[in-house]
């Protein structure tokens, strides 16, 4: 299935602070927990990598000896590779349903990903990420997620949707955004997020972060 991103990637960078509430956030929690888990050279993967945002945070680690991030759109890997120059680094041009990779890696994050894929190709991608980690290796996904009933929903779009208008956007933007919810990207309850990660075969499954209508979930093989 192709993901239908939000943002031209050249806009992406610009666009996405305005749209996700704490959007730097994310990055820090998962580079923190990083660093309190490895005292030792890890290898890391970044899947979906977009503009390379997680992989600039991550490479200033100098336990972080080798990553690579992937993506499925050459645009965001030009700009990616525009950003990082490090030769720790490389960049692959693959979806996370081709995955091949067998414990290779320490560290894996797919951010903004999975939600714009449907039930059958999330299980692959997931499985595919568990495959790629190494035995007690971190599994770092961040999602939209969908509330667990209708009154919640227009709760949670709701107040995502004013947001974005105080964050600079018109009415239509923000309108059109939040159009998108089941259309252009399939969020699941919290809790769905999490049985999949149990079935796939992740032990220990936990949030490690949530605000409005995005949450941080942490899975370790």
């Amino acid at each position: 299935m192709c993901c239908k991103q939000a943002f031209l990637p050249e806009e992406y960078d610009k666009s996405i602070a305005a749209t996700l509430p704490y959007y730097e956030e994310y990055f820090k929690q998962i580079a923190d927990i990083v660093t309190i888990v490895f005292q030792t050279p890890i290898t890391w993967l970044d899947i979906g990598c977009g503009t390379g945002k997680m992989a600039s945070i991550a490479i200033k680690n100098p336990q972080v000896k080798n990553m690579v991030c992937c993506d499925n759109s050459p645009q965001m890997l030009r700009i990616a590779k525009e950003r990082i120059c490090s030769s720790n680094m490389e960049f692959l041009q693959i979806p996370i349903q081709s995955l091949g990779y067998d414990s290779n890696f320490d560290v894996i994050t797919a951010i903004l990903l999975n939600h714009y894929l449907e039930h059958e190709d999330r299980i692959i991608s997931i499985k595919n990420c568990y495959n790629a980690l190494k035995k007690n290796g971190l599994f770092f996904t961040v999602e939209n997620f969908a509330p667990n009933n209708d009154m919640m929903k227009t709760l949670y779009l709701e107040r995502w949707k004013n947001y974005q208008y105080n964050n600079g956007k018109s009415e239509k933007e923000c309108q059109n955004h939040i159009l998108r919810y089941n259309t252009e990207y399939y969020p699941i309850t919290i809790m769905e997020q999490i049985h999949i990660l149990q079935e796939c075969g992740f032990k220990n499954v936990e949030i490690f972060w949530c605000s409005y209508m995005q949450v941080g979930i942490l899975g370790i093989k």
